[in-house]
Parts: structure tokens; C-alpha cells; sequence
């Protein structure tokens, strides 16, 4: 890692070596819209593309009558991105690590129902695998960035 730049806390600094590849601003790049930091973390980033994943099998249940189902998964796929950002924008530490608990606990919430989606058989093995996976990745990535902030 090396030796910490002057002035940045550990906060910042983690949040450095959080961030997402690719999702960097531009200097000087007038007419884009206002970036919020969380933008830029990994977590965030992850958490988004579970979300995208969990909306289209929202999609399928909906096509299936399956509207309950459907509402549950896309309320549970949001809260993990959602605490993410509101978190994020805390004013301390401890404030922070709370939402990313949130964020966390959401993402056993999102286990869960696809568990029970498997079970019913409206969601395919495969599929299950897929996205656990993923979960399992971003609760562990959610945890050792809390770990930075202590």
C-alpha cells in the first residue's frame, strides 16, 4: 500500500481503494450531471448490478401473476445499493457502518427469497448459483470496507 497521503483520513483513503474502475470522472467534463461519491464504490457498483438482476426475475414473476413475489424482490434488491448511498452520505463513521449493516442484512433478505423461489421452482439452479454467488461476494466486500472504517 505505501505511506498515507498528507491529509487524507482513513475514511478517504478507503474509500480510494474502494472505488470502481471505469465509473471515474473526467477533469473538466462539464455536461455531466452531479456525481455523489458512492458512485464510485465498488460496493455500490456491485450492489447495482445484483439489483438489475434481481428486477429482471421481478419481471418474469410479474409476467407469471406473481405481483407479491415480484414487489418483495425488487424492495429487497433496492435496499442494498439504497443504504449503500444514504449511508454514504453520513455525517460519522458510526452512522456509516450502520446503513452498511442495513445494506448487508439485505443482502441475506435477497438470499432468502430466491431460496424460496428455487423451492417453488420459479427460479432455475443455475440461476440461484449465479446470483448467491454474487451476494455472498458483495456481503463479504461490504464487510471489509465497514472493517476500514473502524
Amino acid at each position: 500500500m505505501g505511506h498515507r497521503a498528507e491529509g487524507r483520513g482513513k475514511r478517504e483513503e478507503a474509500e480510494s481503494m474502494e472505488q470502481g474502475e471505469g465509473n471515474k470522472r473526467k477533469k473538466g467534463d462539464g455536461n455531466r450531471m452531479a456525481k455523489f461519491r458512492f458512485q464510485d464504490l465498488r460496493i455500490w457498483i456491485l450492489a447495482i448490478e445484483i439489483a438489475d438482476e434481481l428486477f429482471d426475475i421481478a419481471d418474469e414473476l410479474e409476467e407469471r401473476k406473481l405481483f407479491r413475489f415480484a414487489e418483495q424482490l425488487r424492495a429487497a434488491g433496492m435496499s442494498m445499493s439504497n443504504n449503500i448511498a444514504k449511508g454514504s452520505g453520513s455525517t460519522s463513521k458510526k452512522e456509516f457502518v450502520h446503513f452498511l449493516n442495513i445494506a448487508r442484512s439485505s443482502t441475506f433478505e435477497n438470499a432468502n427469497i430466491l431460496i424460496i423461489l428455487n423451492r417453488r421452482q420459479l427460479l432455475p439452479d443455475i440461476r440461484l448459483d449465479e446470483i448467491m454467488t454474487k451476494l455472498d461476494s458483495l456481503c463479504r466486500q461490504i464487510s471489509n470496507f465497514q472493517a476500514t472504517l473502524r
